[in-house]
């Protein structure tokens, strides 16, 4: 299966990890300054994990955006992959929105937006894929904890 739709599975791994990319590269810089002088909450990770869980969860997207891709034409197809298309806009824009303007109350309802697409694209993926929509899971679990870090930095620092 993998040899036969290689290019399919590129393509979605490769839009997923390239929207994150170039929101990590544009949001560089506020994130240093986030690093130097943000308040942080209990339980926050070491920054050098952060990269390389975005990595795998931008490939788990893709891998289940991909397997969507591939299942037969359907209405539940199609929003599932539009979807996908709608959360990764949002996602793209959270960093900008934290690390950036620094605007943490709004970056919290933003996310609070990335989950309930998120959670809505994995009901979706479900009827087309259901390993897709399993593959989701660990994305939808680390919104939440992101939602508390995300929490904990606004109250913080307000």
């Amino acid at each position: 299966m993998w040899k036969k739709n290689r290019k399919t599975y590129l393509f979605w791994i490769a839009l997923a990890e390239g929207v994150g990319l170039l929101s990590g590269l544009l949001s560089r810089a506020g994130t240093e300054q986030f690093g130097q002088t943000a308040v942080q909450p209990p339980l926050s990770p070491p920054a050098i994990l952060f990269p390389i869980v975005w990595t795998v969860l931008y490939a788990l997207m893709g891998i289940g955006a991909a397997r969507v891709s591939l299942a037969p034409d359907s209405q539940d197809r199609n929003r599932g992959l539009n979807l996908f298309i709608a959360q990764l806009i949002v996602n793209f824009f959270w960093s900008l929105i934290f690390f950036n303007a620094q605007a943490y109350g709004f970056a919290f309802f933003w996310l609070l937006l990335l989950l309930g697409l998120v959670v809505w694209m994995t009901l979706t993926f479900r009827k087309s894929d259901s390993l897709a929509a399993w593959l989701q899971i660990p994305y939808a679990v680390w919104l939440v904890f992101a939602g508390y870090l995300n929490l904990g930095v606004w109250i913080l620092n307000a």
